[in-house]
């Protein structure tokens, strides 16, 4: 089981554009399906800003993804999650002011040529490796 901190105002919106609205477990399954994302198997909780996901992840991958997609919706302060069905807890790097795919890569991988690797692990959240923003919550695959 881990908490999973990420920055409440920054992030994708999920809603059309009322400020009023508070994310829910279906938007977050949308969201999921939205983006191609295996979530059978996992159940979805919202309590304020915070998301609890639990059951069982088909994959490592799918479960950070997951992790990831949920957590990086603006709303969203902390997810707290119970999945089984992976090997870990992953590598997360969360993007600041004036980063890169390549700096990070070159800080998390020791090589910023290796910047598409973090890409590849980040698809479909990540559209282009030019598209991230500060607060955004990265996966970083394993050296």
């Amino acid at each position: 089981m881990g908490l999973w901190n990420f920055v409440k105002d920054a992030g994708k919106k999920v809603f059309g554009g009322g400020d009023e609205e508070e994310v829910t477990g279906a938007a977050l399954q949308d969201e999921l399906k939205e983006l191609g994302l295996d979530a059978e198997g996992l159940d979805i909780q919202v309590d304020g800003d915070k998301v609890t996901v639990s059951g069982t992840a088909v994959s490592q991958e799918m479960k950070e993804k997951v992790i990831l997609a949920v957590g990086n919706v603006e709303g969203v302060a902390a997810v707290e999650e119970d999945i089984s069905g992976g090997d870990g807890d992953g590598t997360f790097h969360t993007v600041e002011k004036g980063d890169t795919l390549w700096a990070i890569s070159t800080k998390t991988l020791g090589n910023g040529a290796r910047y598409e690797e973090i890409f590849e692990a980040n698809r479909p959240m990540l559209t282009h490796p030019d598209k991230i923003y500060p607060g955004q919550m990265l996966r970083i695959p394993a050296k």
